[in-house]
């Protein structure tokens, strides 16, 4: 059974990697648009399911996985930044605050006329505003385009104090939760999974307990 990645993320292709099952690329032709008044929740269901669809029309016999990211803070759904000063806006606000990060996991087949769509929730508390911090990562450039303007398998985890929920939630595509869509879907994933978050082997996953 095919399975396809609907994505042109790195980390997300390395993270799907782990679960060791044979799968393709594809890129997802779908916008975007973030609608005041609606939940990172409600956007990321919205965004991840769009983005499966455009790919699974091409591909109706494949199973076709897409996931999509967004950060909360008080309410709010975060744009990714488009450039530094919009960066270093974001990391201002979230210094020594907890942030919610929302990922939405997508499985459909058009054949089968089949689809699953979950959302796995992780808190996220940043350490106090510090200004050279902020500017030593900034300068890094890691922060544009990404949810938060930060990311947590890179130079980004120095900014962050603790975690509660799954790190991969946060990179993008949690693990746990793909495997076990992918299972519904009858594709066997052949490693243990527990095991997997034990031994945590991709980027600065070991640092965090969760």
């Amino acid at each position: 059974m095919r399975v396809i990645l609907a994505s042109t993320s790195p980390r997300r292709r390395d993270l799907l990697c782990l679960l060791n099952i044979p799968f393709e690329l594809d890129t997802p032709i779908f916008e975007e648009r973030i609608v005041p008044g609606r939940t990172a929740k409600e956007l990321v269901e919205q965004f991840a399911r769009g983005k499966a669809a455009s790919v699974a029309q091409h591909n109706p016999e494949a199973i076709v996985l897409a996931s999509d990211t967004l950060i909360q803070l008080d309410g709010e759904v975060l744009r990714k930044p488009e450039d530094l000063p919009e960066a270093r806006a974001v990391l201002r606000r979230m210094g020594g605050r907890e942030h919610l990060v929302q990922t939405a996991v997508a499985l459909c087949c058009v054949a089968r006329r089949w689809e699953l769509t979950e959302v796995a929730t992780a808190r996220v508390w940043m350490k106090p505003f510090d200004a050279e911090a902020h500017e030593r990562y900034l300068a890094t450039g890691d922060s544009l385009g990404k949810a938060g303007a930060y990311s947590i398998q890179g130079p980004g985890c120095e900014l962050i104090e603790r975690l509660d929920g799954d790190f991969t939630t946060v990179v993008g595509l949690p693990l746990r939760l793909a495997a076990n869509l992918l299972a519904q879907g009858g594709v066997k994933v052949p490693i243990d999974v527990d095991a997997l978050y034990v031994s945590k082997p991709y980027g600065n996953w070991a640092r965090f307990h969760s």
